[in-house]
């Protein structure tokens, strides 16, 4: 293995945050990773699909084990999440995607879907595997929508957090989620939200035909941005006010200065998904807490970040990052785990 610190040439011949954006879902070609797809009930009689990697030619009690959360909308078969289950196969780790209510291989029994706010499901993950592999060093990562959601989830937990979770690593999160909602409701960024939306009312429509009480197809098919989704469907369903009300307790924004967990945030400034003046908000305050390492290069547009100089060699910087930065804290953890007085 390779243990040069990987560095971040924004790739020449990816140009701009768009390209950097698409490249993954558009151009790239992965060998999927192979996983056991394990489905977990839940108190409210509703289930949650996991997809398990397990340590590659190791099977050691103490064997780091990291926990992935994709974005909105995504799935195993993201760009991102097969990227980073090729980073911890190749470092030898186990690893768990957790799939949100909704996102899996068949629709979730339930009312609610998932959102980004939503912590619980997240917290019953967490806690069965540290059951299981009390001995392995844990951390976790998230991607947009997924990194929110474990921002927010650390900030709740603060100091006790640090009992069972090594670090953390946050890609591409919005941080902001009423700013990001109006941000990608602009210019070419309504593309993606277009592609959002199309399968999430889509979903909403297959879920008022088991729950009539929910918004009619008709009501659904008005829905013409984000914002007002969550206004119609996301609100509601999941016991906000409006969306309003949902934005403001559910950013991570307001989360991180409780955040006990050495954790690394990801962020290029170029993302299309979010004005770059949020990240200027995080970068002041993740100067108060030591705990977070900011990373927020120029160009890499959201779950982008392609490097390298040659276009027949790309390098993957999120993956890779975020190996990097896990790997040096469960370093230390183990080093001070034989030496407590260090």
């Amino acid at each position: 293995m390779d243990d040069v610190p990987t560095r971040y040439h924004p790739a020449w011949w990816v140009p701009g945050g768009h390209a950097q954006t698409l490249w993954g879902k558009v151009i790239r070609r992965q060998k999927a990773i192979p996983t056991r797809v394990e489905r977990w009930e839940t108190p409210d009689d509703d289930f949650l699909e996991i997809h398990r990697l397990d340590a590659s030619g190791n099977s050691a009690q103490d064997t780091p084990h990291v926990l992935l959360l994709h974005g909105l909308e995504g799935t195993v078969h993201s760009h991102y999440a097969q990227g980073l289950l090729g980073e911890m196969h190749r470092r030898g780790w186990s690893a768990d995607l957790l799939i949100w209510r909704s996102c899996g291989s068949e629709p979730n029994r339930a009312r609610r879907f998932y959102h980004s706010g939503e912590t619980q499901d997240l917290d019953l993950v967490v806690k069965r595997i540290v059951h299981e592999r009390p001995n392995s060093p844990l951390g976790i990562a998230g991607v947009s929508l997924g990194g929110n959601i474990m921002l927010k989830y650390l900030g709740e937990m603060g100091e006790a957090a640090r009992s069972f979770i090594v670090a953390a690593a946050a890609v591409s999160v919005p941080f902001d989620l009423g700013r990001g909602s109006d941000y990608i409701n602009r210019g070419f960024s309504k593309l993606y939200q277009k592609y959002f939306l199309d399968s999430l009312k889509q979903k909403a429509i297959e879920k008022q035909s088991r729950y009539p009480d929910l918004p009619s197809p008709e009501q659904v098919g008005m829905i013409e941005s984000l914002r007002a989704f969550d206004d119609t469907i996301t609100a509601p369903v999941h016991g906000f006010r409006d969306a309003i009300d949902y934005y403001e307790r559910s950013s991570s924004i307001h989360y991180l200065m409780d955040v006990a967990v050495d954790t690394l945030l990801l962020n290029a400034l170029d993302d299309p998904f979010l004005p770059p003046d949020i990240l200027d908000d995080v970068a002041r305050i993740a100067v108060a807490n030591p705990r977070i390492t900011v990373d927020f290069p120029r160009r890499g547009g959201h779950a982008g970040f392609i490097g390298g100089r040659n276009p027949f060699r790309p390098l993957y910087y999120l993956e890779r990052r975020v190996g990097e930065f896990l790997a040096d804290k469960f370093a230390v953890a183990a080093v001070k785990a034989v030496n407590p007085q260090l």
